[in-house]
């Protein structure tokens, strides 16, 4: 009995720290159950949208002696037109407004396109930088009418997945504004569609990977020189990134494992009856910071 009394304070001494330990555990669940609760909800994102450069390649498929690339690039001279101030404020101006007038385009004619302005749009987006001159892009074309029809039920099955159960509540009803939904007619109608893939990595002649430096970043770049090519050119676009379409969009393109699909950019002219949402830009002052 005096073993017992003498023993008692040590129980109650422990029993004073579970209790405290379990207390402090439920109060750390809650906390993180209300910090989650106060994170904003964010967009469903395809998993083939997600950039690769942070994932270095296995050590033993890349070739850790030679990329591909000469040692001794050579360099020559440089020259280029250099225009007076007063050219130079008028061609800013003038290439501002053409661009100001691109607009996104969902109903697009069947009216024909000639073939050499499409070839020569997408060699103007080849002339994009890129990481250590990689090139990592495959702009793919498509003209034939059931192919186009193909994409657009793949495309379509798939968006209205999204719409009814991926992309959340937040996202579908923010889209309400600009009247867009899974019916993709213009996947039909525009007389080419330029499906763009990014290399998530290169070949070598000895069949080992070649590391696509910032693959993802390089081919948005070019895609935007598209886009402003296209502008120039009098033809119009969507851009369109077919959410969870990529690997059975490869599949029926027939494009190798490295590709991965970034943008679907339906082009023609727009029909005579095409509407726009009655959209506004950011002035200057809210997306330019002068230090």
């Amino acid at each position: 009995m005096a073993l017992f009394s003498s023993l008692t304070p040590v129980f109650v001494a422990i029993i004073c720290v579970l209790i405290g330990v379990i207390l402090k555990k439920a109060n750390g669940e809650k906390e993180k159950r209300d910090i989650k609760s106060k994170l904003p909800s964010r967009p469903w994102v395809d998993e083939d949208l997600k950039d690769g450069t942070d994932h270095p390649l296995e050590e033993e498929e890349v070739d850790e002696e030679w990329q591909g690339l000469e040692e001794n690039v050579a360099h020559v001279p440089f020259t280029a037109e250099r225009y007076s101030e007063a050219e130079m404020i008028k061609r800013s101006q003038t290439f501002y407004e053409l661009l100001n007038k691109r607009r996104s385009v969902r109903f697009l004619s069947d009216e024909p396109v000639p073939r050499e302005v499409i070839n020569n749009v997408i060699r103007t987006a080849g002339t994009s930088p890129s990481g250590a001159h990689t090139e990592p892009w495959t702009f793919v074309v498509v003209q034939d009418p059931c192919l186009k029809h193909k994409i657009r039920e793949i495309v379509e099955e798939e968006e209205e997945v999204n719409y009814k159960k991926r992309m959340g509540d937040r996202w579908v009803n923010d889209l309400k504004r600009l009247r867009t939904n899974w019916i993709k007619e213009y996947l039909d109608t525009a007389p080419y569609l330029i499906l763009i893939f990014k290399q998530v990595y290169g070949r070598l002649p000895n069949g080992k990977k070649k590391t696509h430096y910032y693959n993802e970043i390089s081919v948005s770049i070019a895609c935007g020189i598209l886009l402003a090519a296209l502008q120039n050119a009098g033809l119009h676009t969507v851009t369109s990134t077919p959410l969870n379409c990529g690997p059975q969009l490869r599949v029926l393109l027939q494009r190798p494992a490295n590709e991965k699909l970034l943008l679907l950019l339906p082009v023609g002219y727009p029909k005579k009856d095409a509407t726009v949402p009655a959209l506004t830009r950011k002035p200057l002052e809210d997306i330019m910071v002068v230090m």
